[in-house]
């Protein structure tokens, strides 16, 4: 059965660059262009993998991580975060998630990286 990708990023050209490397690894990828957007459907689907930017226009991806981490329902879902202002260790206490990846990216560590979380 193919992975579920859902995947937070306000840039269009960014997600559509993500659409297109996960579509070709055979992921079922759903875009969101904030966190209003994703909180929606959150609420009635189960994805193999939440692909966040730190930074969005109606929230930050830290948050969304925390509230992620804190709900019983989305808890076990593994994260990874990009950013292109913020590093890991500026994280803190606020929220672990699962990898992190600096932006601009490698296309081949970004797939290495979203294959390893999924297996």
């Amino acid at each position: 059965m193919r992975k579920t990708i859902m995947v937070v990023e306000d840039d269009e050209g960014i997600r559509d660059i993500i659409s297109i490397l996960l579509s070709e690894e055979d992921y079922d990828v759903k875009l969101y262009p904030d966190v209003g957007s994703f909180k929606n459907e959150i609420k009635s689907m189960s994805p193999d993998l939440l692909i966040t930017d730190v930074m969005l226009p109606d929230g930050n991806g830290l948050e969304l991580c925390s509230e992620m981490r804190a709900d019983n329902r989305t808890d076990q879902i593994p994260i990874l975060m990009m950013s292109a202002n913020a590093s890991i260790n500026d994280f803190g206490s606020k929220c672990t998630p699962d990898d992190f990846i600096a932006k601009p990216f490698n296309i081949d560590d970004f797939i290495n990286r979203v294959t390893t979380i999924l297996n």
